[in-house]
């Protein structure tokens, strides 16, 4: 096993993270790699960071967008250059450990999976650790992912021999999510590996206000994209807002 894995990565205003990021994919043990970092009109230094990196390394293979088009589109603008038999998905603030993509590739491999993801553990801002850590469910299916958004983006690796082409749906916030379901809806359920193998960092931007923001698109994505009826949407929501609570605390 050493397929090219393509590791999608939107990036804006990241100067303050997207080093370590990028240390993080450096140092993984499986080292058959692409890093497609798709910066979205940084003001910052991000393209200076990124550009200096990417002359090191030509697995980290940068794009530079002419104009801000969203966490979304900069995501499938990544996926369409990308090469890559597996798709992995990275943010510019969060972190894998050093075995994350060997030792979730050969749980695929092993088990002939499509679509997997892992346990993962939040940290503060500055990058420390916090106690809560997201166990990964031994499986997901469209019905129970919809009552437990618990899948991280940060974790999840799709084998798209097996899953066949896909993009973001093109929606402001929680097109992580409507990809997962799209995926899910073409028959193939989620696979979970219980090891801790990456870290999200929690900023300071997540506040109140941007949690209810989520919420109204969890919503939009059940009741527009899913098209649930309006009583299997609230069914889901009161699983998906007591789940986001448990995450929390």
């Amino acid at each position: 096993m050493n397929s090219l894995v393509s590791i999608i990565t939107p990036s804006y205003n990241s100067s303050k993270f997207i080093l370590e990021c990028i240390e993080s994919v450096l140092s993984q043990t499986y080292e058959n790699w692409e890093m497609i970092i798709v910066d979205d009109c940084s003001k910052d230094n991000s393209k200076e960071i990124i550009s200096e990196l990417s002359t090191k390394d030509k697995r980290i293979k940068p794009i530079f967008l002419e104009k801000n088009v969203g966490a979304a589109e900069a995501r499938n603008t990544a996926i369409r250059q990308s090469k890559g038999k597996y798709v992995a998905f990275l943010d510019s603030d969060d972190l894998w450990n050093p075995k994350k993509l060997e030792k979730q590739l050969s749980f695929m491999n092993e088990n002939e999976i499509a679509f997997s993801y892992t346990t993962y553990q939040f940290m503060s801002e500055n990058g420390e650790d916090l106690s809560n850590i997201i166990s990964a469910p031994e499986k997901m299916t469209y019905h129970s992912y919809l009552k437990n958004t618990i899948i991280g983006c940060l974790t999840v690796i799709i084998d798209r021999d097996k899953s066949g082409e896909f993009e973001m749906p093109n929606i402001r916030s929680s097109h992580d999510m409507a990809l997962w379901l799209l995926i899910m809806k073409r028959g193939f359920s989620a696979y979970g590996l219980d090891e801790n193998l990456a870290k999200y960092r929690v900023v300071s931007s997540s506040n109140t206000s941007n949690k209810l923001k989520a919420a109204k698109e969890v919503w939009y994505v059940y009741r527009i994209v899913e098209k649930l009826s309006v009583f299997y949407a609230l069914i889901c929501f009161v699983g998906y807002a007591l789940n986001a609570i448990r995450k929390r605390i």
